[in-house]
């Protein structure tokens, strides 16, 4: 994408002002996407998004500045505006020797999306639009979303890394509302991987259509949820965005180092249940959050967090673990070349434990079984929750019954993992999902396992 002596003297340039560590972030980023809603395609989009980001360090400072403009002079100015945003006086040449590093895929990408007609993106959510109003004539509305993305990126910087990669994804979504007695309820699914259009051969859409419709059609039969603390069973693969939000940002360095973490100064201490080994692995072949490279240039890799209930580490990117003298972590992330990166996760999960999951239920004598959550909210600093409840059902003396509607889970991220007293043998992912901190979105993925806490508040309207 830009030339490898034009990378040189730009970097030579990011250091000229005194600047100890210089980074330029190159991006080519190529999107389509179409939307359907009430029956009609509403949008069928398609575009390119290209630029760079230049970072220069200079003691605790760090200065950035990105542009639009891949020519020399073009990436020279943001170097200039970095290098002054850091640090001004000094003077001075540094040469740059770049080594071209090659990378280890995580992906095998067999059809580029770039490759397939419109037609055949817009033929996915008619199919999903009559499988969904086919589930049942209580179905009011159906809305469905294709995207798909490649994005080639470049990192070299002043320590001479340079390093490319290619990151292709592929996502479907679909939504449906059913109206009756109970008012209007809601079903939801999505699909996405690190891989192209092969994605539809692997997975029918059409099947997850149905799936989010008999969601909003049991939905309408539901009785409201209870209200208070009970056993709570969460299924496989849903619960993972809670461990994400609730414990996982409070595993972040960046987070930790500025005191917003439960987590902080705790390695070595026992945060979980020992039942409980909690990862994060940027090399997941094909799930969503899968990366050959961060976005600082540095491999990915599994890093075990919480092993058998015992904090062992937390996630870093380059620089803070280079200014603690640790290795990194392949966790340095960034939205785009707009924005300077910073601790990210990306697939985050619990591992696998050794119980039949329908034992974990026939255990339970009255709790709470969630199928599936909704959007929350999380107080890193505390691990305080709240997540909806899209789908859920009452466990009354070992066995699933009725579904119910209209529920919170309220809880704490780390009471939760000292909580967890049994934990299937069920791995699996959840939905792909983004990822927001300080304004960026990214990519990630989560799971678990089918597993039972203690306890949970449920935050229901049954009296």
């Amino acid at each position: 994408m830009v030339d490898e002596g034009v990378l040189q003297r730009v970097l030579a340039a990011s250091l000229r002002t005194g600047g100890e560590f210089a980074e330029v972030y190159v991006e080519d980023k190529r999107s389509s996407s179409a939307a359907l809603d009430d029956g009609k395609v509403e949008e069928v989009t398609s575009g390119r998004d290209r630029g760079a980001g230049v970072r220069v360090v200079a003691g605790e400072t760090t200065g950035y500045a990105h542009t639009a403009d891949l020519s020399e002079p073009g990436l020279q100015a943001a170097a200039e505006a970095a290098s002054a945003a850091a640090r001004s006086g000094g003077g001075g040449t540094k040469v740059v020797d770049l080594t071209r590093r090659t990378v280890r895929a995580v992906n095998s990408v067999r059809t580029y999306p770039e490759t397939v007609e419109k037609a055949k993106k817009v033929e996915l959510l008619l199919r999903a639009n009559d499988a969904a109003r086919g589930a049942g004539s209580s179905v009011v509305q159906v809305s469905a979303g294709y995207g798909d993305s490649r994005k080639h990126i470049l990192v070299a910087n002043s320590d001479g890394l340079l390093v490319e990669d290619d990151q292709v994804r592929t996502l479907f979504r679909v939504s449906v509302v059913a109206q009756g007695d109970a008012g209007m309820q809601t079903g939801y699914e999505s699909l996405g991987h690190t891989i192209g259009f092969e994605l539809f051969d692997q997975h029918d859409v059409e099947e997850m259509a149905r799936r989010a419709a008999r969601q909003a059609l049991t939905k309408l039969d539901a009785r409201p949820a209870p209200a208070g603390s009970l056993p709570g069973v969460i299924k496989a693969g849903i619960g993972g965005v809670l461990f994400h939000e609730a414990c996982g940002h409070g595993l972040e360095a960046d987070l930790v180092a500025k005191g917003a973490s439960v987590f902080g100064g705790r390695v070595g201490e026992q945060v979980a249940s020992p039942l409980v080994t909690l990862v994060d692995d940027g090399t997941m072949t094909a799930e969503w959050g899968a990366i050959a490279i961060d976005d600082e240039g540095h491999p990915s890799q599994r890093n075990v967090l919480i092993e058998d209930g015992r904090l062992t580490d937390y996630m870093w990117d380059f620089l803070r673990a280079r200014k603690e003298g640790r290795p990194q972590s392949g966790n340095g992330r960034r939205q785009s070349y707009q924005h300077v990166p910073m601790v990210r996760m990306t697939n985050t999960f619990v591992l696998n434990g050794t119980e039949d999951p329908a034992a974990i239920i026939r255990d339970t004598d009255h709790g709470v079984y969630v199928a599936q959550l909704g959007g929350g909210q999380v107080n890193t600093a505390t691990g305080d929750f709240v997540f909806g409840m899209t789908e859920a059902y009452m466990i009354e003396g070992g066995q699933l019954t009725e579904p119910i509607r209209e529920g919170n889970l309220i809880g704490n991220g780390p009471q939760v993992l000292k909580d967890i007293d049994l934990l299937g043998d069920d791995f699996a992912m959840g939905m792909p999902g983004t990822c927001g901190k300080d304004g960026q979105g990214v990519p990630v993925g989560d799971g678990q396992p089918t597993l039972r806490v203690k306890a949970l508040t449920i935050g229901g309207t049954a009296t």
